[in-house]
């Protein structure tokens, strides 16, 4: 990835501010591409687009390639007369205005786009119709899982009826006609997404900001991807898991990570060609201009856990496919731009690959200070090729981990980059990350507005009030957007 020296900002679509209880792809995402020109960005990162389920992550998703309905702009659709003002106006998508209620935004914003989806059907026929014939790859196995899901109570995919599971001929051509109306539905909410999003990106691009997207490695075990292509995971006669997913025991954590998601087969994936996994990178491009792929050090080995394991401390490391999957990338794509996220146990293994890919590896600076011994991540250990974060969405906000982390290591931040209480540490870990000889650097929108832990995004291994922070629209102010633009011209970015 050839990228000129330059700086970007990482915030999701749903953070953006919106009367509608969740950031979408309408007029405040466009102010917030000016906001980005006017602060002297070239690159907005944000985490993956698609249809989130239980626990509302976007990185256990439906689909890899489908786009999240609760992103779709409802004032964009009064614009094009599929809804009235009236249809979502006196509606409770919840008040509070730093945090997404996705639960109300599940009860309360489909409904109001399947009314939008019965005043499209004569209209959009014919548009749909050739959004179809570009997305057909996936999106009707999509739409179909979707409409199944629904008519199974919203169950897993592993707990319907065997016919329709094991995708017999006949259960998917008599369920194709009994939920017609329905697939079209999802249908329509895919064309939808796609129309507005690709708008989206186009402004940005016109401004010369490109949009570096999330990918994880894995599929989520309730997918259409899991299920419609079920003889590419490792998966028993009943479709469920032999093995699945993890990491193993490490500082943070004696037993481990479970993450639960189904393992490839990288045996029958060379055999095609790796033809599924070019099929995703192809439809990621779709959506972005820079790819930032989760797990990279999992294409090398990674750890695989048996499905009925208790913790992940009973699992292995396999060798993944290691630069054959990514040759073949290239081969079928010409060169993609592509980040790799090699955050943890690296081995000289793992440090090869990514030497060997050239894809920029992370440097957070989070990360760096640790009393007890060197790191990597100090900025005078890098070398050019890397991508240098204040934090990532998984990480505590800049000011948070100065509250909470141990003393020595923030002292030691504080001699390092010549921290003030009157220049704020935030502004010092940013002008530490901008001034560092890495060609691209991040931080979270959370790091320049200085805000604390109960803004953080994620806190990794727990369920339930991650993903929902929003930044109030009045932070996003032109004294901000001036005071980034200075510091980013002052380090050449």
């Amino acid at each position: 990835m050839k990228m000129k020296r330059s700086s970007g900002i990482l915030m999701h679509i749903t953070s953006l501010p919106s009367p509608y209880g969740i950031g979408t792809l309408g007029k405040d995402a466009y102010e917030f591409v000016d906001f980005l020109e006017r602060a002297g960005q070239k690159y907005w990162q944000l985490l993956p687009l698609g249809p989130t389920s239980f626990g509302d992550s976007p990185y256990q998703s439906f689909s890899s390639f489908a786009g999240n309905p609760y992103l779709i702009d409802l004032d964009l659709l009064v614009q094009e007369g599929l809804l009235r003002k009236a249809d979502f106006q006196n509606t409770d998508f919840g008040s509070d205005r730093e945090k997404v209620d996705f639960e109300k935004i599940y009860l309360q914003k489909l409904p109001i786009l399947r009314k939008a989806y019965e005043n499209s059907k004569k209209e959009l026929a014919d548009e749909i119709m050739s959004f179809l014939e570009d997305h057909r790859d996936w999106v009707e196995d999509y739409a179909l899982y979707m409409a199944v899901k629904k008519h199974f109570g919203m169950k897993p995919w592993k707990d319907w009826n065997e016919d329709i599971k094991q995708r017999e001929e006949n259960a998917l051509e008599a369920y194709r006609r009994l939920l017609a109306d329905e697939i079209g539905y999802w249908f329509f909410l895919q064309y939808l997404f796609f129309k507005q999003w690709t708008a989206l990106k186009t402004y940005a691009n016109h401004k010369k900001i490109r949009i570096i997207g999330d990918i994880p490695i894995y599929v989520a075990e309730d997918s259409a991807d899991a299920w419609a292509n079920s003889e590419l995971f490792h998966l028993d006669e009943y479709k469920n898991p032999i093995y699945i997913a993890g990491c193993p025991p490490d500082s943070f954590s004696e037993i481990g990570q479970l993450w639960g998601n189904p393992i490839y087969r990288w045996d029958l994936l060379e055999q095609r060609g790796y033809d599924w996994w070019i099929k995703r990178i192809e439809g990621n491009l779709k959506l972005y201009d820079v790819i930032r792929i989760d797990h990279f050090r999992g294409f090398e080995s990674y750890w695989e856990i048996p499905y009925d394991s208790k913790t992940a401390a009973t699992g292995r490391w396999v060798k993944g496919p290691g630069m054959k999957l990514f040759n073949a990338i290239t081969a079928q794509l010409g060169a993609v731009d592509i980040i790799a996220e090699d955050l943890g146990f690296l081995t000289e293994e793992v440090l090869q690959f990514r030497t060997d890919s050239g894809y920029p590896g992370m440097k957070v600076l989070q990360f760096a200070f640790d009393t007890r011994e060197e790191s990597d991540y100090l900025p005078h250990n890098y070398d050019k090729n890397c991508v240098v974060y204040t934090g990532t969405h998984d990480n505590d906000t800049v000011i948070g981990w100065v509250r909470t982390a141990n003393e020595k290591d923030v002292a030691y931040a504080a001699d390092y980059f010549h921290l003030t209480e009157e220049e704020g540490y935030h502004w010092g870990f940013i002008r530490g990350a901008w001034s560092s000889v890495g060609r691209l650097a991040i931080a979270p929108l959370q790091d320049f507005l200085g805000l604390g832990s109960t803004h953080r995004m994620n806190i990794p291994s727990t369920i339930g009030g991650n993903w929902q922070w929003r930044v109030k629209k009045e932070y996003i102010s032109e004294k901000l957007a001036e005071k980034i633009c200075q510091l980013t011209r002052l380090y050449g970015r």
